[in-house]
C-alpha cells in the first residue's frame, strides 16, 4: 500500500512489501549462532569500526539469511530429483519426453491434461470436506450484461481509493498516491475539483452524509476534513457504444499503454489547498478513514497498528483503539449504527462498539490466513472481508466462530464493496479482474477486460451507486485511472 512519499516506485514496492513472503529473519540461541563456523571467527579477527555489540548482531542476521538461502537451495535440490524421477517413471512408460522434438501443441495437450486429473482430484476432496465453503471456479450459466460507461482519466500516479457521495450533487471521488484527491462528474467524465492539502500518498476518501463534506488519509499521518463546492457541467450525449457480455470465458488480451501522464485532465479544474479540520494523532501511515453514522465523529486506521475515533468538530481524540498485532489495512462504519470494524495483516478484523457510551466493547474475527485488506458492513448483522488469501467471507455478527459463506478465487482480494440494496459484493484483485457474487458466494459475473477496456494494473478498490441512472458501479486500479460500469443488475438477480 501507498508510502509517505507517494511516489509510483515507493508506493509498488510498499505493495509488494505488504504481499511478499519475506525472509524470516529472528534472533537465535547460542547453538544456532555456531553454525555460522569458520567465516564468523575470521571476520570477527579483523578490525572493524563499528560497536562489538553492533557488528555481533549484524553478524548473527547475515548468518541467519545465509541459512534461509540455504534452506531454499536445499528444496530446490529436492525438486529437482522429483522432476528427474518423474521422467524416468514416464521413460519406463513409453513417454519420455524429448524438449527438441516435442511440439508446442503436444506440451499444451500433456499439461492440459494433468491440469484436468489434478483439478477433479482437488475438487472431489474439496467437496467431500464441508458444505459451507462455495467456490468461485465453478462455471455459471449467467450471461450478464456489464457495460464500461466512462472512463475518469487524470491523476498522475495509481489511484488506491474510491467513493461516491451521499449527497446532491452526486459526484465520485478518488484517492491517489500522487498526494492528491479528484472529484468527477459521474456522467461527464470531467474533474470538478482537486484537493492538494496532503504532503503524502491519499489513501482513502469518504464523503460526509449529509453535508459536502470530504474525508481523506494519507501517508502524512494524518486525516483530512474538507468542505467541496461544484456545479456539475451539462452532459453530452454519449457516444453509442455496444454492450459488452461478461463471463468467465471472456478472452484475456495483452495489455495496452497506459493513459498518457501528461494530459492531465484536473489541470484546469479548481483547487482546494487546505482542510477546514486536520486530524493528527497517528505516529505512521494513515491508511483509511470513514465516517460514524451522523458524521459528528470520524474513525481512522494507520500502520501504527491503531484506530483512533476523532471529534471531528473539536479535532480531539475521543478513543484510541488498540489490539491489532500488525499494521492496520482498512476500517468501515456502519451505516445506521455506531459500529466500526478494522481490518489488519495480523490475519484477523475487529468490530468495535460504541452504542453503548459506557461500554466499548470488541470482538476479534478469525479465519483468513493472510493480511485481511478490508471488512465492510452489509445490511443487517453480516459483515464481508476480504484477503490477501484469495479468499472473501460473509460473517454473521452473532457467530464469530465460522463464516456462513466463503468464495475462493485466483488472486488477492482487495478494497471490497457491496451493493446494499441488491446484496451484491464486488471483488477488485490483484490480476486486475473485477467479480461479482451474492452474498451466498454464488458468481453472478465478472467485468470485461481486454486490450480495448478495463484495468490494465492491479484494481484496488470498488464503490457502488446504486441509485445513480448512467453508472451503478465504479472501480480504480494502479493504471491510474477510475471506471464507472452499467450492471443489469435485475438481471442478475433473475438469471442466479
Amino acid at each position: 500500500m501507498p508510502t509517505e512519499s507517494g511516489s509510483c516506485s515507493t508506493a509498488r514496492q510498499a505493495k509488494q512489501k505488504r504481499k511478499s513472503h519475506s525472509l524470516s529473519i529472528r534472533r537465535t540461541n547460542s547453538s544456532e549462532q555456531e553454525r555460522t563456523g569458520l567465516p564468523r571467527d575470521m571476520l570477527e579477527g579483523q578490525d572493524s569500526k563499528l560497536p562489538s555489540s553492533v557488528r555481533s548482531t549484524l553478524l548473527e542476521l547475515f548468518g541467519q539469511i545465509e541459512r534461509e538461502f540455504e534452506n531454499l537451495y536445499i528444496e530446490n535440490l529436492e525438486l529437482r530429483r522429483e522432476i528427474e524421477t518423474l521422467n524416468d517413471r514416464l521413460a519406463a512408460e513409453g513417454q519420455a519426453i524429448d524438449g527438441a522434438e516435442l511440439s508446442k501443441g503436444q506440451l499444451k495437450t500433456k499439461a492440459s491434461h494433468s491440469t484436468s486429473q489434478l483439478s477433479q482430484k482437488l475438487k472431489t476432496t474439496y467437496k467431500a470436506s464441508t458444505s459451507k465453503i462455495v467456490s468461485s471456479f465453478k462455471t455459471t450459466t449467467s450471461r450478464a450484461v456489464c457495460q464500461l460507461v466512462k472512463e475518469y482519466i487524470g491523476h498522475r500516479d495509481g489511484i488506491w481509493d474510491i467513493s461516491v457521495a451521499r449527497t446532491q450533487p452526486v459526484v465520485l471521488g478518488t484517492a491517489s498516491a500522487d498526494h492528491t484527491a479528484l472529484l468527477w462528474s459521474i456522467e461527464t467524465g470531467r474533474s470538478l475539483a482537486k484537493y492538494t492539502g496532503h504532503v503524502g500518498s491519499v489513501n482513502s476518501i469518504k464523503f460526509h452524509p449529509s453535508e459536502q463534506l470530504a474525508l481523506t488519509a494519507s501517508g502524512d499521518q494524518t486525516a483530512h476534513v474538507w468542505r467541496y463546492a461544484v456545479q456539475l457541467p451539462t452532459p453530452q450525449p454519449a457516444a453509442d457504444t455496444s454492450q459488452q457480455l461478461c463471463g468467465e470465458d471472456e478472452v484475456e488480451c495483452s495489455d495496452k499503454d497506459e493513459p498518457d501522464a501528461d494530459t492531465d485532465a484536473s489541470s484546469d479544474c479548481p483547487t482546494i489547498r487546505a482542510p477546514l479540520t486536520s486530524l493528527k494523532s497517528h505516529q505512521g501511515v494513515v491508511i483509511a478513514a470513514d465516517w460514524l453514522v451522523g458524521g459528528k465523529q470520524a474513525v481512522t486506521a494507520s500502520w501504527d497498528r491503531t484506530a483512533n475515533l476523532y471529534d471531528v468538530e473539536t479535532s480531539e481524540l475521543v478513543h484510541s483503539l488498540t489490539g491489532h498485532d500488525q499494521e492496520l489495512t482498512h476500517c468501515c462504519t456502519h451505516p445506521t449504527q455506531r459500529l466500526v470494524v478494522t481490518s489488519s495483516r495480523d490475519t484477523t478484523f475487529r468490530l468495535w462498539d460504541f452504542r453503548d457510551p459506557s461500554i466499548h466493547s470488541v470482538n476479534v474475527f478469525q479465519g483468513h490466513t493472510d493480511t485481511v485488506t478490508s471488512a465492510v458492513f452489509t445490511v443487517g448483522d453480516n459483515v464481508v472481508s476480504g484477503s490477501d488469501d484469495r479468499t472473501v467471507k460473509v460473517w454473521d455478527l452473532k457467530n464469530m466462530r465460522s463464516p456462513i459463506a466463503t468464495i475462493r478465487t485466483d488472486s488477492a482480494i482487495n478494497r471490497i464493496n457491496v451493493c446494499v440494496g441488491q446484496k451484491i459484493i464486488a471483488l477488485p484483485h490483484d490480476n486486475r479482474q473485477v467479480r461479482l457474487f451474492d452474498m451466498s458466494g454464488v458468481r453472478l459475473a465478472r467485468l470485461p477486460r481486454s486490450s480495448r477496456q478495463g484495468h490494465r494494473r492491479m484494481v484496488c478498490g470498488s464503490a457502488w451507486s446504486e441509485d445513480h441512472p448512467v453508472c451503478n458501479l465504479f472501480t480504480c486500479g494502479f493504471d491510474r485511472q477510475a471506471i464507472g460500469w452499467n450492471i443489469n443488475i435485475p438481471a442478475l438477480l433473475q438469471e442466479k
